[in-house]
């Protein structure tokens, strides 16, 4: 059998893979520097002096009641961004470089997003006001921030040599994005190219990471040559995706964290149902890899045991060798 990162390749690559790959975020790498004082568990203070707290099962959230201004034209007064070019990337990079296991992927990136950030500057409210009101001040502070991201994705690339760049951009809610398609293609679109465009001339895949429902978006995400998305929730229409695009944009996830698996009365044979059903709907005729967790503290004894029995049930149907071809591609509409 293939290494787990031979395999993942092969799907972000646009090839069938050999047995249904997984995708974890745990194989992404974040040069130190760009954490500023936050700590492991997410709190504390960006790069940017934004603010967070750690919300215990669920992760960091943005302080509730801060903002760094807000209003989009005050924005040259408050956004810094930091200068990384004395930096030792090498000495930096040599660690993880080093001691990185050979048989897993290893992904870098260098955003805090672009429309999230925005929304981290400002809250949404005040952000999605900018969307409407000041377009022109949010592509001048989309532009500063490109820059920043641009010239430290070079670096990235190489000093840490990763296997794919990954980028994060949460522009969507469970229903929809929270700005039009105009409005993405217009003060968003360009400048996730100029990110994706270094990726591309480097010669390595990109997967975004992007909760919510993106339908109206996917053609976009296509065009832009990202080769993966996760979670790519089921409130997409992941099946009609896979139809449209075939392995052009693999679907990285589909699985419902906050569902049926999280419960408190599921049993273990519904968790290892839940992840034989969604493997066995998205992963026909490849163009699919499994991303799937229950989400919660690290010290939680039952979210743990969870994860373990997800796993084991993932595992057993990488190892059978002839999945794909006792599983049939779908052809109805998801």
């Amino acid at each position: 059998m293939i290494t787990l990162k031979e395999n993942l390749m092969l799907l972000l690559t646009g090839q069938m893979p050999e047995y249904v790959p997984r995708y974890r975020l745990l194989w992404g790498v974040r040069p130190p520097i760009f954490s500023g004082d936050r700590q492991a568990d997410g709190s504390g203070t960006d790069i940017f002096g934004v603010e967070f707290v750690n919300v215990p099962g669920t992760g960091p959230i943005q302080k509730p009641g801060f903002m760094l201004f807000d209003d989009i034209t005050k924005w040259r007064d408050y956004v810094k961004t930091p200068d990384f070019s004395g930096v030792d990337w090498e000495a930096m990079a040599k660690p993880v470089v080093d001691g990185w296991d050979p048989a897993l992927p290893r992904s870098c990136g260098s955003t805090m997003g672009f429309f999230q950030a925005m929304y981290n500057f400002m809250g949404f409210t005040d952000a999605l006001i900018a969307v409407a009101e000041e377009p022109e001040e949010v592509k001048a502070l989309m532009d500063y921030l490109t820059d920043f991201y641009v010239e430290n994705l070079k670096r990235i690339i190489v000093h840490y040599k990763p296997d794919f760049i990954t980028m994060g951009d949460d522009i969507a809610h469970a229903r929809a994005p929270f700005v039009s398609l105009d409005a993405f293609r217009e003060l968003f679109k360009p400048y996730w190219k100029r990110y994706i465009d270094v990726a591309k001339d480097a010669g390595l895949p990109v997967v975004l990471h992007d909760c919510g429902n993106n339908d109206i978006l996917v053609d976009d995400f296509v065009e832009l040559g990202i080769n993966g998305w996760e979670p790519a929730e089921e409130s997409n229409h992941v099946l009609d995706i896979k139809g449209r695009h075939d392995k052009k944009i693999a679907m990285m996830g589909a699985f419902r964290q906050n569902g049926l698996v999280s419960y408190p009365e599921t049993t273990e044979a519904q968790i290892r149902a839940e992840v034989r059903r969604v493997i066995e709907a998205y992963a026909p005729g490849g163009g699919y890899a499994f991303c799937g967790i229950v989400i919660g503290a690290a010290d939680d004894e039952e979210i743990n045991r969870r994860n373990e029995w997800i796993a084991d049930e993932y595992q057993k149907i990488a190892d059978d060798k002839d999945f794909y071809k006792n599983n049939p591609v779908h052809n109805k509409a998801g």
